[in-house]
């Protein structure tokens, strides 16, 4: 997921602050409080500045309701377990908390949250949201927990400077892993000092590592996914597995990322978006759709020329299979907490979160991908940044995470195999061998061979 840096001083400042509120407005039956993660960039402030505005929207159209917004400033799993901890309680729980899809399942399975069908039902503005998004946020009781904002597309960002360097083209699209890596070696030979290529690897940064990194490989082999939704099993290390950690173990054993000290760190995501592609320091970087937002003049890192000198390059499957490019989707949602006090409220919140002009703004500030039919129409949304149709087009190739609580163990377990083939510690098959290991421990049983 997009990456935060963690500032573990900033982390207990922002949870004592949470705190030291009172949490939870159970006593208030006109006030809601709305639980968010802040940038851990302090120069990124364009979350807090649109929920202001939403906040004044909703006040006024709602004489007497008040809006308590309550950011959370902390690394994605820092934030992750303050806001586990606050919906223990009535006492401390907000009334609307920011969901990564990445945990919404693990957090229903947790009884934090409470399904939201009842308020679906008669909103007219669910029909116009992709089913794709929608599927995101249902639990497998069939119910669904969140309101999605947003989605995400994954692709390769390559600076057309350092490429005419190097003597490669400027609508560079290459067609398989190994068009990639000659790339990245041709970089290595004809422009020294920069880095060719990054993919996120190791334990540290987390989800970003697995989805952007690894999970873009995997689903580009044409083997096994990580789980079987048919069989409702966990798919073991197999060949794609392994040709996907094999894929890593060149990129950094033949030194064409990063330092390996570089890119465990967990706020590599930070420096590739503020420092090494502004820097013209990084060729290629295998990132997300929202890199502009970073850039933009509302932005933490304005760079003007952004757009000139960075290209896009759909990733490409393993060997060119069809359908001969890759992409990996994610999200957020708006969810309500099992043990809100003012749950019929803090609905009210998400249809003004969700009307037509705030979901516009939303896509257009944020760099979302659009998830709602008529914002993805909006000619506002088509040209707010250099880039969006490009993204826009990779969801029709995108895939997503398993939406089953187990899948946070599971991406932990994925880190780990990725950082042990990065630090040279062990082989793509070791590596397998140690995921498969774990993956049965946390699978309970349910698991089935992958394909050698």
């Amino acid at each position: 997921m997009r990456p935060t840096a963690p500032l573990i001083l900033v982390t207990v400042l922002a949870a004592s602050a949470v705190t030291a509120c009172g949490g939870g407005s159970s006593s208030d039956p006109d006030t809601i409080e709305v639980a968010y993660n802040r940038s851990t960039d302090n120069n990124v402030r364009f979350k807090d500045n649109y929920l202001e505005a939403v906040k004044k929207d909703f006040e006024k159209a709602n004489p007497g309701k008040k809006v308590k917004l309550v950011p959370i400033q902390a690394p994605d799993n820092d934030y992750a377990t303050k806001v586990q901890q606050m919906m223990r309680s009535p006492s401390t729980s907000p009334d609307l908390v920011y969901e990564d899809t990445f945990r919404i399942n693990s957090d229903i399975k947790a009884g934090y949250l409470r399904p939201l069908d009842g308020y679906l039902k008669d909103w007219k503005n669910w029909d116009r949201f992709a089913d794709t998004a929608k599927t995101a946020a249902r639990a497998e009781d069939g119910k669904t927990y969140g309101v999605p904002d947003g989605t995400d597309t994954r692709g390769l960002w390559f600076n057309k400077e350092i490429f005419a360097k190097a003597g490669l083209p400027g609508d560079w699209q290459p067609e398989s892993w190994d068009e990639i890596l000659e790339a990245a070696r041709t970089i290595k030979e004809k422009v020294p000092g920069v880095t060719p290529l990054n993919v996120y690897t190791g334990k540290a940064p987390g989800e970003t590592s697995v989805m952007q990194g690894f999970e873009m490989l995997l689903y580009g082999t044409g083997e096994d996914p990580l789980y079987d939704a048919g069989q409702k099993k966990w798919v073991t290390g197999g060949k794609g597995f392994r040709d996907a950690l094999e894929f890593l173990r060149t990129v950094y054993g033949e030194k064409l990322g990063p330092d390996v000290s570089d890119a465990l760190d967990p706020t590599v995501g930070t420096t590739v978006a503020n420092d090494w592609l502004p820097e013209g320091e990084l060729a290629i970087a295998l990132d997300g759709s929202w890199l502009g937002q970073n850039w933009l003049k509302s932005g933490g890192q304005p760079w003007p020329e952004w757009s000139e000198v960075l290209g896009q390059a759909a990733m490409p499957t393993q060997d060119g299979a069809e359908p001969g490019r890759v992409s990996m989707s994610g999200g957020w949602t708006w969810s309500i907490p099992q043990k809100a006090g003012n749950p019929d409220l803090a609905w009210k919140f998400i249809e003004t979160l969700q009307n037509k002009k705030n979901a516009v703004k939303w896509c257009v500030e944020g760099a979302q991908i659009a998830v709602r039919d008529d914002v993805a129409e909006d000619p506002e949304y088509r040209r707010s940044m250099p880039g969006v149709n490009f993204f826009t087009g990779l969801v029709e190739h995108t895939h997503y995470r398993p939406a089953v609580p187990a899948y946070p163990q599971v991406s932990s377990a994925i880190g780990e195999a990725m950082e042990a083939v990065t630090t040279g510690d062990a082989t793509p098959a070791q590596a397998a061998k140690a995921y498969d290991e774990q993956l049965r421990s946390i699978a309970d049983g349910a698991v089935t061979d992958g394909s050698e």
